[in-house]
């Protein structure tokens, strides 16, 4: 078991990750004095699958609970998603200390940390992940939000969990689809922060990709390591250095927009973005063509897609425009000039961009 302290002063919470922690759950929430009403959102099969075990811990501290189940679908971050668990949430909470559980991967996170920021003014809330992305990546750092039809997260708040608890057997369950969704967040830690971790997925990747523990254990505390440092310096994105964590996000959320949030999951999305996003930096003469064929190699080593397949470049380019990293008409990239060493550079031709996607125009 590894524990993390993220430091954000009054904000400040712990991150614990391992095998068997879920049974320090109970204990966890007596000591934040959280609550005495567990609402519990997740999707079906996580509560078929593992809801037994945070109900065992939350019985024997005699804390009620609720189970809320939304459908298990990035369409679940939607606003009248959001109206229907508030309604129900309210009826839960007559005359109780209520506080949410976020138990499920980066959907159930981003939803359940809104829900808990707007709910009263705000109520308590941690994560429980169940997915790899979410253990190393969205359960970490307050980031909330649902989509609208125009764009991905462009609704939402800065809002820390009390608590995040990162039980890694419960990722036994994961299809290799959604492991190697996990496993582009991974990439792109090592790709913003971390040579010597790109050097170890290049060798190891296999291992992590197959669940070993050991390395499963090494990658996603070291992910949460590097998070937690660079969010205690830019807790809101204010200072331009919690930027870089959105390294292949400009449009690798465009990508994913453009799909309707089904043809790519948010992994495969980003790793396209990735490639695109160390594409421009080779187009912009920061990286030499060895450095960018490392990424794309692993990124094709790991099993996700390299290539935008489907996709018209209008759709794209439309749901660039609407990204929360452009400032006014200004697009925002985060490239690299070597792997472990970003760069952030505004407003990148539209023509480089356009030669970057390689989708004919008249897609």
């Amino acid at each position: 078991m590894k524990t993390i302290q993220v430091k954000l002063a009054k904000r400040s919470y712990k991150a614990i990750c391992g095998f068997g922690v879920i049974k320090n759950l109970a204990r966890e929430i007596k000591r934040l004095n959280l609550g005495s009403s567990a609402y519990i959102i997740t999707f079906s099969k996580i509560k078929n699958r593992y809801g037994k075990h945070l109900v065992k811990s939350l019985k024997g501290s005699g804390i009620n609970y609720t189970f809320k189940v939304v459908a298990d679908s990035e369409r679940s971050k939607s606003l009248q998603s959001c109206f229907r668990i508030l309604q129900h949430l309210a009826r839960f909470d007559k005359n109780k200390k209520v506080f949410i559980i976020a138990f499920g991967g980066g959907v159930i996170g981003d939803l359940s940390g809104f829900i808990a920021s707007a709910y009263k003014r705000g109520i308590p809330y941690i994560q429980v992940p169940t997915t790899l992305l979410a253990c190393v990546d969205s359960s970490i750092g307050g980031k909330t939000g649902v989509d609208l039809n125009l764009g991905k997260n462009l609704v939402g708040a800065f809002y820390q969990p009390r608590l995040v608890i990162s039980e890694l057997s419960f990722l036994n369950s994961l299809s290799r689809r959604q492991v190697r969704a996990g496993f582009a967040e991974i990439i792109k830690y090592a790709v913003i922060k971390d040579k010597l971790m790109f050097k170890y997925l290049e060798a190891n990747h296999a291992k992590v990709l197959g669940l070993d523990k050991q390395a499963l254990g090494y990658i996603v505390n070291r992910c949460v390591r590097i998070k937690a440092e660079i969010i205690q310096q830019d807790e809101r994105e204010e200072k331009g250095i919690r930027t870089i964590l959105n390294f292949g996000h400009t449009l690798g959320h465009a990508i994913e927009t453009a799909g309707g949030y089904q043809k790519y999951n948010h992994g495969e999305a980003i790793a396209l973005g990735m490639i695109l996003a160390s594409r421009i930096s080779k187009k912009l003469k920061l990286i030499n063509q060895d450095t960018y064929l490392r990424i794309v190699n692993l990124i094709k080593l790991s099993g996700l897609p390299v290539q935008i397949k489907g996709l018209s470049l209008k759709k794209i380019l439309a749901a660039q425009y609407r990204d929360k990293k452009f400032i006014g008409s200004v697009n925002r990239f985060v490239l690299i000039k070597d792997i472990g060493r970003t760069i952030i550079k505004r407003n990148i031709p539209l023509g480089i961009i356009k030669d970057t996607l390689g989708i004919p125009s008249s897609l």
